[in-house]
């Protein structure tokens, strides 16, 4: 394993001096600033820094990141699995058990140079390749965190007392290519979010301030919506935390049905893919963390060697057609892996909305 100390990476902060390191989500509501990545399945990790400064951007030095051939990955599902999948799941959506799930798959590829993978300097070709407005690393190597991320999602703000989450749903290679399928994929998941936070926000004061907004990515456009409310009396991040994850908008509604499905049809566990990712601020009461999509993180510990993985999947309806989602699984994952073999040049599209 290369020698790379600890660090975080948010927009234009940067952290070093690894203070402390728990799974208490407690701690996010103490003292100090602090990088947060919450697995998926639930595991939580905590790191405070003592040093936060503001600097530019990591700029992209050749040579520095050497990943894996953009042919060279593997998938947890290939073609007939995920598409008999989308399948099964639109079965259950007939039985009434579910309206949406979402159907993903873990890419994976041997690192061709274990001993010099930065993950911060992966960060810095995504902001080369891929501009996104919750970009970040997390580099934790001691405690099993490699993370870089280019994720275009929102799933907390917190600012004081007002939080909000930015669920994504529906993608197309243009506006045009967003069906109508995508806006109810999209207000589907906006009234999930709703309950979530209304499990934790006061009576009432839970709105949707933007519904089905168009947003332009590097290569694809999003439908985004906004949901915003007040955290109730008494309620801080543990709450917070326990009342909205997993995401929303890579689970499915109703969300306990579709985790249930979820676990049933994937084969390979998402790890940090799908879920949280970011920092948070104790002394000021702010913080900001992605959903973990676009995202890279290295395996160290897998059986014969180290592996870069990645996540890409779609959100499943009765209307969903299986070799229409099994491509937007493609065209989410095309760019990114070209961008981390280091061949990809430089985008000319700026992110849409600013992160950190």
């Amino acid at each position: 394993m290369p020698d790379l100390p600890p660090l975080a990476r948010f927009g234009g902060l940067v952290a070093t001096d690894l203070r402390d390191v728990t799974g208490d989500p407690e701690a996010l509501d103490s003292a100090g600033f602090w990088a947060v990545v919450a697995d998926f399945e639930g595991h939580l990790v905590c790191a405070r820094f003592g040093d936060v400064r503001r600097v530019p951007g990591p700029a992209a030095a050749p040579g520095a990141w050497r990943g894996p051939h953009p042919d060279a990955w593997t998938s947890s599902l290939d073609r007939a699995a995920y598409t008999a999948g989308v399948r099964r799941i639109r079965e259950h959506i007939a039985a009434g058990e579910v309206y949406q799930a979402n159907l993903c798959r873990v890419l994976s590829a041997w690192l061709p140079d274990p001993e010099r993978a930065d993950v911060d300097a992966l960060t810095a070709l995504l902001a080369r390749g891929n501009p996104a407005p919750y970009a970040g690393t997390v580099r934790l190597p001691a405690h099993g965190v490699e993370i870089a991320t280019a994720s275009p999602e929102l799933y907390l703000r917190r600012d004081g007392r007002t939080v909000e989450s930015g669920p994504v749903k529906g993608t197309g290679r243009t506006a045009a290519d967003l069906l109508d399928k995508d806006h109810a994929e999209n207000v589907m998941i906006v009234d999930l979010v709703r309950n979530d936070l209304g499990r934790v926000c006061a009576t009432g004061s839970v709105t949707v301030p933007e519904l089905c907004a168009v947003e332009e990515h590097p290569g694809l456009v999003h439908l985004v919506s906004t949901v915003r409310g007040e955290l109730a009396e008494g309620a801080a991040w543990p709450e917070l935390l326990a009342g909205t994850f997993p995401p929303g908008s890579v689970t499915g509604a109703p969300k306990s049905s579709a985790l249930r499905i979820i676990a049933a049809l994937e084969n390979a566990p998402r790890g940090p893919y799908c879920g949280g990712v970011g920092w948070v601020d104790a002394d000021r009461g702010t913080g900001r963390l992605a959903v973990g999509i676009r995202t890279f993180w290295l395996d160290r510990t897998a059986p014969g060697g180290p592996l870069l993985r990645f996540g890409t999947g779609a959100g499943i309806t009765w209307d969903s057609d299986p070799e229409r989602e099994w491509a937007e699984t493609r065209l989410k994952a095309r760019r990114l892996l070209t961008v981390a073999s280091g061949e990809y040049p430089r985008s000319s599209r700026t992110p849409s909305r600013a992160g950190g």
